[in-house]
């Protein structure tokens, strides 16, 4: 799932784009099925926190594509009920629900400790590797990696993080302004979205904001498959971004630049 997201997400940015453009093709209703097997498969693994996170970047794609906005009540009420569906059949899914509806208060709990390492880390942190609640916090390295830094590296460090995470988010939004078309800037926007929505749900379970999702923190989390699957995903917009609006101008193959104010173009 990890190396399918930003595919599906550019697919997606695609077919959005199509029916923009174009009133022959029923790129809507194929995009809405795609979709819709694309959470349906990860709903059966079961990973119902990467289905919401798709599924929330897929709704922000289809709003800044321009589409009627009440087929956004809809998306909302389908993953309303998905929701509740996997509350009922998943045994998993209740039981971090319910305890994050209804927290027992028990410090051996992942809620607990993750919310204690940022209080003993305090502003500065205890130091690297002197972290005393890792030990007992279950996927310190994937899920709760961001309470681990705070317990050893202080609040001023998550800080700086989510300043990183900001840049980033700020230079994907940003360069769909020089977009060429609307695919690559519907497929910029929702891969930077991709990361950034991932970051903010990892971020929010470590503060007891959100019951725990299994979401990985970008670029940080351990994993192999998650950090390649990011560096693909800040491929692709790095790929989509290169080429500058005005080289798709109508009558411009190519342009050669001879220096900082001395240009040649070579007309079709």
């Amino acid at each position: 799932s990890e190396f399918a997201k930003p595919g599906f997400i550019v697919l997606s940015a695609w077919l959005l784009s199509e029916g923009m453009r174009r009133n022959d093709v029923p790129a809507l209703p194929m995009a809405a099925g795609f979709l819709a097997l694309f959470v349906t498969l990860l709903a059966l693994q079961p990973d119902v926190g990467q289905a919401l996170l798709v599924t929330v970047t897929w709704g922000c794609l289809f709003f800044l594509a321009g589409y009627n906005v009440k087929w956004l009540a809809l998306l909302g009420a389908a993953m309303a009920g998905g929701l509740a569906l996997a509350y009922v059949a998943t045994n998993h899914v209740k039981s971090r629900i319910d305890q994050f509806l209804a927290p027992t208060g028990a410090a051996n709990s992942q809620s607990e400790i993750a919310f204690n390492a940022f209080r003993e880390g305090g502003w500065f942190g205890r130091g690297p590797g002197e972290g005393a609640l890792k030990m007992n916090l279950p996927d310190a390295h994937t899920d709760y990696v961001f309470a681990v830094v705070a317990e050893e590296f202080g609040i001023i460090s998550c800080l700086f993080i989510v300043v990183i995470y900001a840049l980033i988010t700020w230079r994907g939004v940003r360069v769909r302004v020089g977009a060429a078309n609307d695919f690559e800037n519907l497929a910029k926007t929702g891969l930077t979205m991709l990361l950034t929505l991932q970051a903010l749900a990892n971020m929010a379970v470590n503060v007891n904001l959100l019951p725990a999702k299994g979401v990985t923190l970008p670029l940080i989390s351990y994993g192999g498959s998650s950090m390649l699957s990011v560096a693909a995903l800040l491929g692709m917009v790095l790929a989509l971004s290169r080429r500058r609006a005005d080289a798709h101008r109508p009558g411009h193959l190519f342009q050669f630049e001879a220096g900082p104010a001395a240009s040649r173009e070579m007309h079709i």
